[in-house]
């Protein structure tokens, strides 16, 4: 007992002192033009192992284009701006990023066909080349503001679409990793309007979130798939408020689910938090993340394990500004807010990513001028759950085989440690490139163990190496989707 409450203090502690480990803002694009992140809550960065994937729109060319930027050391340094499309007469707007493996997924909404219509783009090698545009979505009405998700080989992309003569919410899936794609499915039906639809998903299961007017104001509803987006349940009315309850963003770690937006409730825009602890279906009470007097809008939510993040744009200092707050217990308590920039122009429109121990933030700036792409990043701001499981001092150094394995998508992997040592666990792919930083940090003496978690990336063999400053092994697991 002792032993544990001394861990759980170290891992307070830990959790303090990292919470204030954001290093300096890195300036991403530089023309005159502006360059913007999507304000649909539709994420503008995905993070797998050490690849870091950035889109916005981009007016560079005179008209709006889908452009691409990559860091593979973990968002320390980047490569060039990668132009994606090239439509000269018409604008391409809104782009959404997500990654499993090394096949990048690219939506975005684009007028290149006289009326907005859902386009995407892939690149099967982690962003060094991409392939040709692919038209999503085809009818004489207007298909907007998509959001994509990725599980292994399956894709999925929802947007909202006035087909119906109101805007009702629409999903399309790829069962092939994006070779191709099925049937447009409507997912709403009312005589309302459905906006700005967020989607996540982990396994089978499939979560969106969107706001919807069929209560005479804005509330934020959900819905469920738990066969892959082949079939779907009811709407879920997630608000119950005479204010308005908009822009919803959703992410799912296991069971759990979390979603974020933006609520007037309080008279003037705050951000509210609300979780299901099994795969949603039931839901607990709304949680407020902000008080303060001033707008706390357009929030982005990212969980690994229990630690979640949420990052918004704020306007309590004056003009808008970018902050964060996180929860260490899978949402049942938060800390304080963070804020991330600070300079007199207006930062807004963040989205948020994790990968192993880093969390990267990317938002649109105008403390050049013009709108700028920014990024940001905390290295040991996802706390791993490292679990200390004996008190006793082991006699030797050792790493154990994963269990399960097979797996999908979690494993364990326990190593024992007979004297304080600085230890690194990093997750290899099969042709030997680092994918994943598990542990980065100094241990005491003990038997510890830690989970890695898949999701991202697709079956194959991996390989996971312990180094310490005496000791080094490497042992190969199998990923079974």
């Amino acid at each position: 007992m002792k032993n544990k409450l001394f861990l759980l203090l170290m891992l307070l502690l830990f959790t303090g002192v990292s919470q204030a480990q954001w290093q300096p803002d890195v300036r991403l694009t530089n023309d005159t033009a502006y360059s913007y992140t999507s304000w649909n809550n539709a994420w503008c960065i995905a993070a797998s192992g050490l690849v870091v994937h950035v889109v916005w729109s981009d007016n560079r060319d005179a008209n709006y284009e889908i452009y691409y930027k990559r860091s593979t050391d973990g968002g320390i340094s980047w490569g060039a701006d990668t132009r994606l499309t090239n439509n000269n007469t018409a604008g391409s707007y809104s782009p959404s990023v997500a990654v499993s493996g090394q096949v990048v997924h690219v939506v975005w909404y684009d007028n290149r066909d006289v009326n907005p219509e859902i386009y995407c783009k892939r690149s099967i090698d982690g962003g060094v080349s991409w392939g040709a545009d692919t038209r999503l979505t085809n009818n004489t009405a207007d298909s907007w503001f998509s959001s994509v998700a990725v599980f292994g080989s399956v894709v999925h992309v929802v947007w909202y679409d006035n087909r119906d003569v109101n805007h009702e919410i629409y999903y399309k899936r790829s069962a092939d990793g994006g070779v191709s794609w099925g049937a447009d499915m409507r997912l709403t039906n009312n005589t309302a309007g459905s906006y700005i639809p967020s989607v996540s998903v982990s396994g089978l299961v499939v979560h969106v979130v969107w706001e919807d007017e069929r209560d005479g104001n804005k509330e934020i509803y959900y819905k469920r798939s738990a066969d892959g987006g082949v079939s779907w349940g009811a709407d879920t009315r997630l608000t119950n408020n005479s204010a308005s309850s908009t822009i919803p963003s959703v992410a799912v770690f296991g069971q759990v689910v979390h979603v974020v937006w933006c609520d007037y409730r309080d008279g003037n825009p705050e951000m509210y938090y609300k979780r299901s602890t099994d795969g949603g279906i039931s839901w607990g009470a709304d949680t407020r993340l902000t008080n303060n007097p001033y707008a706390s809008v357009f929030p982005s939510v990212s969980v690994s394990g229990l630690v979640v993040h949420v990052v918004w744009d704020d306007n309590r200092d004056g003009n808008r500004e970018i902050y964060c707050k996180r929860s260490i217990d899978g949402g049942i308590s938060w800390g304080a807010d963070t804020r991330l920039t600070n300079n007199s122009a207006a930062s807004n429109h963040p989205s948020v990513s994790v990968s192993g121990q880093v969390v990267h933030v990317v938002w649109s700036d105008y403390r050049d001028g013009n709108a700028e792409i920014y990024y940001k990043r905390d290295p040991t701001g996802n706390v791993l759950e490292i679990i200390n499981i004996n008190s006793e001092i082991p006699n030797q150094f050792s790493l154990s085989q994963n269990y399960p394995n097979p797996f999908n998508p979690t494993t364990k992997i326990k190593f024992t440690l007979p004297k304080s040592s600085f230890v690194k666990l990093v997750v290899y792919d099969a042709i030997g490139k680092e994918i994943e930083t598990l542990v980065n940090k100094q241990l005491n003496a003990g038997t510890y163990e830690t989970e890695w978690n898949s999701g991202k990336f697709s079956s194959g063999v991996y390989f996971y190496k312990l180094t310490t400053n005496e000791f080094t092994d490497i042992k190969k697991m199998v990923l079974l989707k």
